[in-house]
């Protein structure tokens, strides 16, 4: 569990980009901006060593996590009577008519590496809160120092020059804002409802840019000898 997020945060620092529009190479075109929050605080030097330091002190947690969700997929496979690897829910229909134990047991290593997670998914977000908290006036100063009149989501154009994207400018003035932060939230604090959907499109874009990494490194097909 480690191993991925390190293995993602470094990639990300390749491909998230081109994601959003390419890298900023000049100003904004007549004044109109891009800008992809998400992106501009997976980049950021305290949301890397932040991740860093929850997978090293979580490790022993993200390692029962393996291991029970190793336990639990064989569990799935127990219901999969077709073999195709995949649990359908008209297989899990039949489990429930059956009243198969394995459904209990799967219920409980649901339940266990819920409990397992919950802690460093707390310290995600609280760490995430923290950087995202000056994210307007990280956004801001960019809008001053480039003359920036609209700012817009990449999803809002159909297409934008590279140098429209000014993602990288708002990671650069995060850096300075917010150097660090701390993953140790207090005992009684809660996460905010945005922080919450931020941390899912970051973990999304982890999980992306982690397998896009798989895929790349897989060999390539064997080519048939030729007579």
């Amino acid at each position: 569990m480690k191993r991925f997020f390190k293995t993602a945060l470094t990639l990300l620092t390749v491909t998230a980009a081109p994601l959003a529009f390419g890298s900023v190479a000049t100003a904004q075109v007549s004044g109109i901006a891009t800008a992809n929050p998400t992106i501009a605080i997976a980049k950021t030097k305290a949301f890397s060593a932040a991740y860093s330091q929850i997978g090293t002190q979580y490790q022993s947690s993200f390692d029962q996590i393996d291991a029970r969700n190793k336990t639990l997929n064989g569990l799935r496979a127990q219901l999969d009577t077709d073999n195709n690897k995949q649990l359908t829910q008209q297989e899990l229909d039949a489990a429930v008519k059956a009243n198969s134990p394995v459904l209990k047991s799967m219920e409980t290593e649901e339940a266990e590496i819920q409990k397992l997670q919950t802690p460093a998914i707390k310290a995600q977000m609280f760490a995430i809160e923290n950087i995202f908290k000056e994210y307007s006036n990280a956004q801001q100063q960019v809008v001053s120092d480039k003359r920036i009149g609209v700012i817009l989501s990449p999803d809002a154009f159909i297409y934008a020059p590279p140098q429209t994207d000014v993602t990288d400018a708002i990671t650069t003035a995060l850096d300075t804002r917010v150097p660090s932060v701390a993953i140790t939230p207090p005992a009684d604090w809660q996460p905010q409802r945005n922080t919450v959907s931020l941390h899912q499109q970051i973990q999304q874009l982890l999980m992306a840019s982690a397998r896009s990494q798989a895929t790349q490194q897989q060999p390539p097909a064997a080519q048939p000898a030729s007579r």
